[in-house]
């Protein structure tokens, strides 16, 4: 096993929003859900905001434009500026942008907020491949996005122009449940050509870039929902992160996550920016969190004892991924979840 590989979460004795000077955070699962805020965030955020924390909110989601998200954020009781919003789509035009001239053309398969992010790096989105453009753009363009630009993409990329993708999510969430996202119509048009796209949102570089560029965070903090985008771009780009289980990331799958997708801390919502999080240690064979203590063995993951549910989860997550080392575990922890409630 490498140096480095994460085998338990970390402990904090101090507030993360003490410890940390800026937040970067994921919007769908963790601030809100279906357009609703999610169950203590607005008053956590507004907190940490107090504290002296930073807030910054990264979004994969290239369809809205930063004074679209800021405004929906006030709305639920969030202050927030446009200057506080990151999205993919400015992540992808700044990618562009270092490989064509300025003023360049440049077809926009996707919505409004690709198109002022390029017009951000001085470049001139359009809409036909026969407009003479010098690079295709694509991202999400909601649920009515007609077919034809697909086609349109097509055409342009069977010309041998460059190919970029704000980011290859297959789906999004909304308020009746789990939908195609951006990943599945870049697929369409991968099927079509044979390309590839350079591709821009988290979990690569390039939006970690952008964040850090943006933000001028230091010290930051990845917070997400997602261990293969928000928590995967924290590995990419060596920062901490805090998973947070109010959106797609149930127990077993963090669990089983491989050493990319291991967070450095976890906790149940928001709430977790404003303790610090308390130590595991080893114990036998064991690992303890708090009143539980947890251990592998005869091929399952086992916990015993009583207290914070979340506690017992920690101690898993040692137990699970030093066992695992630098692969996946594989060991059954349904029984030890199902003890949990989780």
């Amino acid at each position: 096993m490498s140096q480095g590989v994460r085998t338990s979460p970390e402990a904090s004795g101090r507030a993360l929003s003490e410890a940390y000077d800026t937040a970067l955070l994921d919007l769908d699962g963790v601030v809100y859900a279906g357009g609703e805020a999610i169950a203590h965030a607005v008053g956590s955020l507004a907190t940490a905001r107090t504290g002296g924390m930073r807030l910054a909110y990264v979004t994969n989601n290239a369809l809205r434009t930063p004074e679209a998200v800021a405004a929906h954020l006030t709305e639920l009781g969030i202050r927030a500026e446009a200057s506080d919003i990151v999205t993919s789509a400015q992540a992808v035009a700044r990618l562009i942008a270092d490989q064509v001239p300025r003023g360049a053309r440049v077809l926009v398969i996707g919505g409004e907020g690709l198109r002022v992010a390029l017009r951000e790096r001085g470049l001139e989105p359009v809409e036909s491949a026969e407009d003479e453009p010098v690079a295709v753009v694509q991202g999400y363009g909601g649920p009515e996005l007609p077919w034809g630009r697909f086609a349109e993409a097509s055409y342009a990329i069977a010309r041998g122009l460059p190919w970029f993708a704000s980011n290859t999510d297959l789906t999004i969430p909304s308020a009746r449940g789990i939908a195609p996202g951006n990943g599945a119509a870049v697929e369409v048009v991968r099927i079509a050509t044979g390309a590839e796209p350079q591709v821009a949102g988290k979990p690569l570089p390039p939006m970690h870039r952008e964040t850090i560029l943006r933000t001028g965070a230091e010290r930051p903090l990845v917070v997400g929902d997602r261990l293969d985008t928000d928590i995967e771009g924290a590995f990419n780009g060596g920062v901490d992160s805090l998973l947070v289980l109010t959106g797609v990331t149930d127990g077993a799958l963090l669990l089983a996550a491989p050493p990319r997708h291991r967070p450095t801390y976890v906790d149940a919502d928001l709430r977790g920016l404003l303790t610090g999080q308390p130590e595991i240690t080893r114990e036998g064979e064991g690992f303890r969190c708090g009143g539980w203590t947890a251990s592998a063995d005869a091929g399952r993951l086992e916990v015993t004892g009583d207290g914070e549910a979340l506690d017992g989860l920690r101690a898993l997550c040692a137990a699970a991924w030093t066992a695992a080392g630098e692969g996946v575990c594989e060991l059954d922890g349904g029984k030890a979840l199902a003890r949990l409630g989780l």
